[in-house]
Parts: structure tokens; C-alpha cells; sequence
């Protein structure tokens, strides 16, 4: 029975890659960390809690996305090199 070819698992991802992510996700920390302060002064601070809590769990799927699917567009599957094995 002839065994499988072998391949090799390499991620090719670099910083570069995400750096916009990061700076996306950065920004909307920010505008919700304002958004927040500017409610603060209103009534009922619970609903400046409230808005930046909901920012957050509403951008965090959107976030993971597109981190998973830049690591997932940047997985290679090369054939290993051939070895010689021992008889």
C-alpha cells in the first residue's frame, strides 16, 4: 500500500496583514469610550454603560471574522520534501 504524500503546514500571516484590523478595532474603542463619556453628563449613566457595552458585543463578531478568515486565506499546504527513508 503506497503511503500519502506528506505535506507541510505553514502559515504565511504577518503584521502587516492585520494592521488594519488593529487599527479599525482601536477606533472603535475609542468612539465608544467617547460616546460613553459624552452620556455620562446625561440622567442615567447606566445607559452610557449601556451604549459602550453594546458597541463592543455588537463589533466583536465583525472582529473575529475577519481575523479568522485573514489567518484561514493565509494557510498553505506544501508537499514536504522528499526524505529518504531508511530500509
Amino acid at each position: 500500500m503506497e503511503r500519502p504524500q506528506p505535506y507541510q503546514f505553514r502559515c504565511t500571516l504577518t503584521f502587516g496583514d492585520i494592521y488594519a484590523q488593529i487599527i479599525v478595532w482601536l477606533l472603535v474603542i475609542f468612539v465608544s469610550l467617547a460616546a460613553g463619556l459624552a452620556l455620562m453628563g446625561a440622567n442615567n449613566p447606566i445607559f452610557a454603560l449601556v451604549v459602550v457595552g453594546m458597541i463592543f458585543v455588537l463589533s466583536l463578531p465583525f472582529l473575529l471574522f475577519a481575523f479568522i478568515t485573514t489567518l484561514l486565506n493565509h494557510i498553505a499546504l506544501d508537499p514536504a520534501p522528499n526524505q529518504e527513508q531508511p530500509s
